[in-house]
């Protein structure tokens, strides 16, 4: 199937149906602020089907692969947004002098930066046997193997963060 009509079709659709999940979780997460329940149901239940439709997509395009291989893939991607993709949007967003874009775009560099580093140490450590818990910080995305106290990355509190 490589290189063929039907690949690249699947991974547009891929493409889509995983922007359309997150576009429709945060429609919902508006609709819930705002008091519209029935409308948030609605978003998340959307957000919900095209994940499905997006994991079948991944599946069938034939990019889902043994364990150690998706860890590095992983790596690969997280590195390439924080040394090449976000840096190249950082520095638009300063040329703009768009404050919202460059507090996002170095949250999301900064988090890329450890979640690179915490798919490898997982690839070099993947026979390990000993539960590792995790800890997503809710603002900026930074995620560690143990609760801090803040955020180094936004200060967020400790507590509000996540666990895995």
């Amino acid at each position: 199937m490589e290189n063929s009509k039907t690949l690249k079709n699947l991974m547009d659709a891929f493409a889509g149906e995983s922007q359309a999940n997150r576009k429709y979780l945060a429609f919902s997460k508006k609709a819930a602020a705002e008091g519209k329940n029935n409308a948030a149901k609605l978003f998340k239940a959307a957000s919900d089907a095209e994940t499905l439709h997006a994991l079948k997509h991944f599946e069938v395009a034939g990019k889902i692969k043994d364990t150690a291989t998706n860890l590095q893939a992983a790596v690969d991607g997280e590195n390439y947004e924080a040394e090449s993709m976000y840096p190249e949007f950082l520095e638009a967003a300063k040329e703009e002098g768009n404050k919202e874009a460059i507090r996002t775009f170095t949250f999301a560099l900064k988090a890329e930066e450890v979640h690179a580093k915490l798919y490898q140490e997982a690839l070099e450590n993947m026979d390990e046997e000993e539960e590792v818990f995790y800890y997503l910080c809710p603002v900026c995305g930074n995620i560690e193997k143990a609760r801090p106290d803040t955020c180094f990355i936004c200060g967020a509190p400790g507590d509000k963060f996540i666990k895995y």
